[in-house]
């Protein structure tokens, strides 16, 4: 039996190209669906270059935020995806939403969470002049950025903060990380605490 995983995004699509080289096709793991906030997005060219279905859902395609995200719902229930994964998809999702893939759905965040969500987390990051900065792959919940953590991985930021060098560095260990936690996932490897929502135990190695 495969897992079925459907992807979120907004642009290029990087972290797709990730899942879609080290996850698609893989221990029973299929993409069987991408689905993109804007028509432009490059992410929709890598997934059709796999073979994979697309569809667009821009906010500006229907009255409210509200309807766009009942029509992505309804796209996503015909295709019956085991997990949600967002991948540079830059919007807010509707608590309706959410709940309706309550404990199905992932988010690559590029920042140490709980510090610097939102957007502009790097930026954020090195506004404030911290010395280590990383990676971040979250539950979503109906917050931004508050679900529980799975996955974290942390970095020492160089003096000189060239912004080019560190969105590099964050975008390499993302396309390590996003993938690494929808394997986990797959195997059923994690589990939350029942005891403690917040935290999460990974069961297998990997």
């Amino acid at each position: 039996m495969s897992f079925d995983i459907a992807v979120l995004l907004s642009g290029e699509g990087t972290n797709l190209q990730a899942l879609i080289d080290s996850v698609h096709g893989r221990e029973g793991i299929e993409i069987v669906a991408v689905a993109a906030s804007r028509a432009e997005a490059g992410g929709l060219a890598r997934a059709r270059g796999a073979g994979i279905e697309t569809g667009v859902f821009a906010i500006g395609d229907h009255e409210t935020r509200a309807q766009r995200d009942a029509a992505l719902a309804a796209w996503l229930d015909e295709r019956r995806p085991d997990l949600l994964v967002l991948a540079g998809f830059m919007e807010v999702l509707t608590p309706e939403f959410i709940r309706g893939f309550a404990g199905r759905i992932i988010n690559v965040h590029p920042a140490l969470l709980p510090a610097f969500p939102g957007v502009r987390a790097i930026e954020q990051a090195l506004e404030y002049g911290v010395k280590v900065a990383g990676v971040t792959v979250h539950f979503v919940d109906e917050g931004v950025d508050t679900g529980p953590v799975l996955l974290q991985e942390a970095f020492n930021l160089p003096y000189h903060r060239d912004i080019a060098e560190i969105e590099e560095r964050v975008h390499q260990i993302e396309h390590r990380l996003l993938p690494r936690a929808v394997r986990l996932i797959a195997q059923g490897g994690v589990s939350v605490d029942p005891e403690n929502p917040r935290l999460v135990h990974i069961d297998v190695a990997d």
